[in-house]
Formats: structure tokens, C-alpha cells, sequence
């Protein structure tokens, strides 16, 4: 049984599909990439902001489930220029434990929605 998983405090999607799934134990996350939820507007002042933007909403997502970082199994990182991939891994890793980080691919891709520069999807299991 699958129950959706929304909230405000993260972007509202924008086409035909959820925040999140949540089956049994386990969360699937849509993308999320830098929208500021409280004002619709994108963050893009600099491939930091925009990753920590990115990763605050998904936190929300996270939350939404009562469910947490500690809790993400798989995370996918797509990118518009793996030139920006340093910048993306700081910001991305100051949200994981090291040791407990979750399995995760990395991908360079031509576009992504509203021609960001990253959007993150996770798999979480509590």
C-alpha cells in the first residue's frame, strides 16, 4: 500500500507526481532541486546555495515521513556540469554522517527541470 507523502515546507511539484512515495517502510523521493518553497523562486546565486537549497527541501521531504538522513539509503545526484561536482560533494556531504552515508550515483546530464544545475533524489527505509 502506498501512501503519499506531502508538505509545504517543500516545493509543490510542478507536473503530474508527488513529493514522495511512502510503501510499507520505505520512502521514494521525486527530485528536488532549488526551488525556495516559501517564495516559488529559484536559488541560483551560486552552486552552493543552490545545493543547500536542494538538499533543504529534501530534508522537508525527509521529515514529512518522520524520517531523517540517517534514514537514506540511496541518494542520485544529477548535475549539469560535473566541473561543479566538488562544490555539489561539500554541500551534500555536511548533511551525511560519513560513515553511515547512503549509496549514491552521481550524473552529468544535458537539462534538468527549469535549467537548474542539480536536482537529488533519495531512497530512504526507517
Amino acid at each position: 500500500m502506498k501512501k503519499i507523502i506531502s508538505t509545504t515546507k517543500a516545493p509543490a511539484p510542478i507536473g503530474p507526481y508527488n513529493q514522495a512515495i511512502l510503501s510499507g517502510n520505505t520512502l521514494y523521493t521525486s527530485g528536488q532541486i532549488a526551488i525556495n518553497p516559501a517564495t516559488g523562486e529559484l536559488v541560483l546565486d551560486s552552486i552552493e546555495a543552490e545545493t543547500t537549497q536542494v538538499m533543504e527541501n529534501m530534508k522537508e521531504v525527509l521529515a514529512a515521513a518522520d524520517m531523517t538522513f540517517e534514514d537514506v539509503i540511496k541518494s542520485s545526484i544529477f548535475i549539469a556540469d560535473m566541473n561543479q561536482f566538488a562544490k555539489i560533494n561539500t554541500v551534500y556531504g555536511s548533511y551525511f554522517n560519513e560513515e553511515t552515508a547512503p549509496a549514491r550515483e552521481t550524473v552529468e546530464v544535458a537539462n534538468l527541470p527549469k535549467f537548474v544545475n542539480v536536482e537529488i533524489s533519495m531512497i530512504a527505509v526507517k
